[in-house]
């Protein structure tokens, strides 16, 4: 066995976190079982110690040949570590959760006041409701932490990660080093494994699954950015039925499938919350990009607070991507901005944990999402809708110009109208994450000639009677009366919210084709807008009227204005 020395210096920080009270330790999302991010990535290890220029220094024993290196220090700012500058009001939820009940790992060690400890315990929280906030405060006089880069280490384990000093040792037992994927969003992502379809049959699998490893920061808010995490909810631990029963299971499923492919461990990091809007995620710096910043239309609870406490604290950690499922909440809230605060979100974690890791996470590192699913059935407004249209910057797919290295789960035709949880949880997670899979094969593994996009239009052609839309690849056709809808009108002005939308049934179709009814404008109207799937609910499960040619990827909504910037689609 090999042992791998990277020499540290702890710094002092002058800051109001964490007192140093001589113990030393590891950052809180470190633990025995956990994955660190492998080759050509290299990982970064940091914790607490006691005094300021003390000499940490930190081992890594495994089974694979090393070469011994050193790591320095460099001399840091509050700046630097993003350390609060107050931490009065540390924000935290207690409460019940009819969906979940884990109980919390409190790092009170971290969080002191005097000499009293200042203990915060969470037990989870309904999927839907809104967040709550309970202010406990706190005074801590200074905070010192010692970080290190290891040299990069392939696919494998288990390792041995040791700390040391003079007179202290504190270890990291069966570490794998893979992928680590980090999952966030609302409820749909926080849905647990023990409430999808087949939750039995998938939760017996757990154990044959040893390499993908779980981990689930506490729900936590913050008014100002923290370097570690207020609580742990789930410590990185090897899968048994009972951990992952309690786990996000679009981000398990993820885990798990991706493994199938790769055959080397998957590290997975659940922070989500349920009923939370994106502007609880994104950093203020993000939020200006968008016109979001404080107002009073955006309470103060909303901006920034779940990025303080649960996003955060966590850039200093190598990760190879993100999946995220989030939209829900903002159907009603800032629907118009999230065109532009979710692909700004995306750009500002990139940016941020570049950054917090040294350079180690890729600035450009894949992101995926699930498009949003769906909620009340027959008519209603169009908040589902048009958020799924925004998700992709309103391009309608991903990648593109503006969201690159990014994927996409189309999932509206998932409904679950019998759904104990809501129809807005649907319990098929298994076909969300496969999907994200799919996704992630092609965009962020590079895996050439995996189909992960469902047909999107290249050209639309309008005669006086028919629309003949072009795909962009061979699609799986049947019938619809209604799923595609025209607007008629003698203007040549875009259409509106309030505009008048018309059914355009499908009439015949082709390997790549499909001709529409345009009957229902009579001249001198003509068609000037075109749209699928513009539902909140737009069919039945895994019943919609394009899928691709082999029938499993759905085709994802459009809406398209004959005159508009998009003329090169639309021709005459």
């Amino acid at each position: 066995m090999d042992v791998v020395c990277v020499a540290a210096f702890v710094i002092l920080l002058t800051s109001f976190y964490c007192g140093c009270d001589g113990n030393l330790r590891f950052a809180s999302y470190y633990g025995d079982h956990m994955v660190l991010q492998k080759s050509p990535q290299r990982a970064v290890l940091w914790g607490y110690f006691g005094s300021e220029g003390a000499h940490v220094t930190v081992s890594l024993s495994g089974p694979i040949n090393q070469k011994t290196s050193s790591a320095a220090v460099t001399e840091g700012t509050l700046e630097q570590w993003a350390v609060i500058h107050s931490a009065r009001g540390a924000w935290g939820y207690g409460g019940t959760s009819a969906v979940r009940r884990t109980p919390a790992v409190s790092f009170t060690n971290l969080f002191e006041s005097g000499n009293q400890t200042a203990n915060l315990p969470v037990t989870g929280r309904p999927l839907t409701t809104e967040p709550r906030l309970k202010c406990s405060t706190m005074w801590y006089p200074h905070i010192c932490i010692w970080k290190v880069t290891l040299n990069p280490v392939d696919a494998g384990g288990p390792y041995t990660v040791t700390a040391a000093s003079d007179n202290s040792t504190v270890n990291l037992t069966d570490v794998m080093f893979g992928d680590i994927w980090l999952c966030g969003g609302q409820s749909n992502m926080y849905f647990p494994t023990s409430q999808i379809f087949n939750a039995s049959e998938e939760l017996s699998l757990s154990p044959k699954y040893p390499h993908v490893r779980p981990f689930m920061a506490a729900l936590r808010m913050n008014e100002t950015e923290l370097i570690d995490l207020i609580e742990v909810q789930l410590p990185w631990s090897v899968p048994t039925a009972s951990v992952v029963g309690e786990f996000s299971a679009v981000c398990w499923l993820f885990g798990r499938y991706m493994y199938d492919k790769l055959k080397y461990p998957i590290g997975l990091v659940e922070s989500c919350w349920g009923g939370t809007p994106v502007e609880a995620w994104s950093s203020l710096r993000a939020l200006r990009q968008c016109g979001l910043e404080q107002n009073e239309d955006s309470p103060k609870e909303k901006n920034s607070v779940l990025w303080n406490a649960m996003i955060h604290p966590l850039l200093s950690m190598t990760i190879y991507g993100a999946i995220w499922y989030q939209g829900e909440a903002n159907a009603d809230y800032h629907r118009d901005k999230y065109n532009c605060s979710f692909p700004a979100l995306i750009d500002d974690w990139r940016m941020a944990f570049h950054q917090g890791s040294g350079g180690q996470t890729a600035l450009d590192f894949p992101f995926g999402f699930v498009q949003l699913d769906t909620y009340k059935d027959g008519p209603t407004d169009d908040g589902f809708a048009e958020i799924r249209w925004h998700q992709t910057a309103d391009v309608g797919f991903v990648p593109n110009p503006r969201m690159k290295k990014t994927f996409m789960a189309v999932a509206f035709d998932l409904p679950d109208k019998t759904s104990p949880y809501g129809t807005i949880h649907p319990r098929d997670k298994q076909d969300v994450a496969y999907r994200l899979t799919l996704g992630a094969r092609a965009v962020a593994y590079g895996e050439k000639d995996v189909p992960f996009l469902g047909p999107f239009p290249k050209q639309i052609v309008s005669t006086d009677v028919f629309v003949i839309v072009t795909y962009d690849r061979a699609a799986s056709v049947t019938p619809s009366k209604d799923i595609f809808e025209i607007f008629c009108s003698v203007s040549k002005h875009p259409h509106g919210p309030k505009s008048q939308w018309v059914p355009a049934a499908i009439e015949t179709w082709g390997p790549t084709t499909v001709l529409l009814s345009a009957t229902y404008c009579q001249p001198p109207d003509e068609v000037t807008a075109l749209r699928y799937a513009w539902k909140d609910s737009p069919c039945d499960f895994k019943a919609c009227p394009i899928y691709s040619a082999t029938g499993i990827l759905p085709a994802p909504p459009f809406i398209v204005s004959r005159y508009s910037d998009r003329e090169n689609t639309w021709k005459s």
